[in-house]
């Protein structure tokens, strides 16, 4: 079993320049939430490092408040969870596209179906402007 890093709020703190209260206001705020050791010690996880720098680009590059930060932080994660969900999606008609395919139901079909590659919209598009298209999809 691979070990997963661990930092402490001191490491953090020097790691990003920010203040350690600062860091315990973001936990207080639900921004991040750090694993405590048996003594109550915070241990940052990478995980917890990326949405920390993640944090502190909407609050110091974007000047995002923490009541924006909150809701994006939400969105972003209901857009993850979209993203899970159309990807299993997709599996799932590519599987069944390939079944039919193999029972030979689509060549005995009464319109004529040419094999179409299923894709990520967000692929598509950036075909499209990289001029990559085919104009078949």
């Amino acid at each position: 079993m691979k070990k997963k890093a661990c930092y402490t709020i001191g490491v953090v703190s020097r790691m990003y320049d920010i203040h350690p209260q600062t860091l315990r206001l973001y936990e207080r705020e639900g921004l991040l939430k750090p694993s405590r050791t048996q003594g109550n010690t915070r241990l940052y996880s990478d995980e917890d490092l990326k949405r920390l720098e993640f944090i502190l680009f909407l609050t110091r590059e974007l000047g995002v408040n923490l009541a924006g930060v909150d809701v994006i932080l939400s969105l972003k994660s209901q857009v993850e969870e979209l993203q899970s969900q159309i990807d299993q999606l997709l599996e799932f008609i590519k599987r069944e596209f390939a079944k039919a395919y193999e029972s030979e139901e689509i060549s005995k079909s009464i319109v004529n179906v040419s094999e179409r590659k299923v894709m990520k919209v967000e692929d598509f598009i950036m075909d499209k402007m990289r001029g990559k298209g085919d104009g078949n999809g």
